[in-house]
């Protein structure tokens, strides 16, 4: 099995003030990657108890173990949440992913989708995105490629694309789990 390399997670907001920094991740490597997810040339990482920083420098630990896909030249990234009863998938609407010296950044811009346990779909942050629309003073470019990244997200969703997938999601930290108990 390939070595997991560790990375950084930083989103940013649209006026370039760090929002959030993950420190903690571990990159899955391509050649572990299933075929789904390499075609689409998916970034894929795996935390746990990770510590996260938020732009006030307050920091906390993350409570459970996650798998997040980021999708180039997709507006939005997709975190699968492993609960105890579950994967729920937290999704959020922000700018596609750029990767250089193991960190991946992009641009939150509010709008999250939630797809919980029992398969609801709720779009949340609304009010959030409204005002940080009018203080950021988004462009009409950036405007339609959050509304399409929102609408590309449900369709996405809606039709059990990956990586709405739980079986995958598990696959991956199952992947990390091992190599961490042979070292």
């Amino acid at each position: 099995m390939k070595q997991f390399k560790q990375c950084v997670i930083k989103s940013f907001k649209h006026d370039g003030h760090v929002h959030r920094v993950w420190q903690q991740n571990w990159l899955v490597p391509h050649a572990e990657l299933l075929e789904p997810h390499q075609q689409e040339g998916m970034i894929v990482i795996v935390n746990q108890q990770t510590p996260i920083v938020e732009a006030d420098g307050k920091q906390w630990t993350s409570r459970v173990p996650a798998v997040s896909f980021f999708i180039p030249g997709c507006w939005y990234n997709v975190v699968a949440l492993l609960e105890e009863s579950g994967v729920r998938y937290y999704c959020n609407i922000a700018s596609p992913p750029y990767f250089t010296d193991g960190t991946v950044t992009y641009i939150d811009y509010d709008l999250d989708v939630l797809l919980t346990l029992d398969g609801r779909c709720v779009v949340v942050d609304e009010d959030e995105y409204e005002q940080h629309k009018h203080r950021y003073h988004y462009s009409h470019i950036v405007e339609e490629k959050v509304q399409a990244g929102l609408h590309e997200l449900l369709d996405r969703i809606h039709q059990g694309e990956p990586p709405f997938h739980d079986q995958p999601v598990k696959y991956y930290y199952n992947k990390w789990v091992e190599l961490f108990k042979e070292e």
